[in-house]
């Protein structure tokens, strides 16, 4: 899949961080809370994911994740989350240094030099 903005990947992270799958469903106001965006934002968001194929919403219902969605939002999320370990255990980085620069990270990273990087970090058995 194409990666996409840095706006939508964290939509789709936030989804999945909230508990969202393809049968589970998250409601926008929780999404806006988690982003700390406005309600509007998120109609917004959902509006643009929807016509990528990637989440589902009936008009002004919760929102639920296709089975592309929910792989790309888990791909995310598991990319910020090895970031964010490697930072803080392997770097001893403070925590909420670690979380906002692994979010930024993630999105910069390529897939390539991201499994490379992986498969260094295997080696270190962190």
């Amino acid at each position: 899949m194409e990666k996409m903005s840095m706006s939508h990947e964290d939509y789709l992270e936030a989804i999945v961080m909230l508990g969202g799958t393809t049968e589970v469903s998250v409601r926008s106001v929780d999404i806006a809370n988690k982003l700390g965006v406005s309600k509007a934002s998120v109609n917004k968001a959902v509006t643009s994911l929807k016509e990528k194929g990637l989440v589902d919403q009936p008009y002004y219902g919760d929102v639920t994740l296709t089975k592309d969605g929910y792989d790309y939002g888990t791909q995310v999320f598991d990319r910020h989350r090895m970031l964010e370990l490697f930072l803080t255990k392997a770097l001893g980085i403070k925590p909420e240094v670690a979380a906002k620069e692994a979010c930024q990270m993630e999105h910069a990273i390529s897939d390539d030099s991201f499994e490379k990087w992986r498969a260094f970090i295997k080696k270190l058995h962190l």
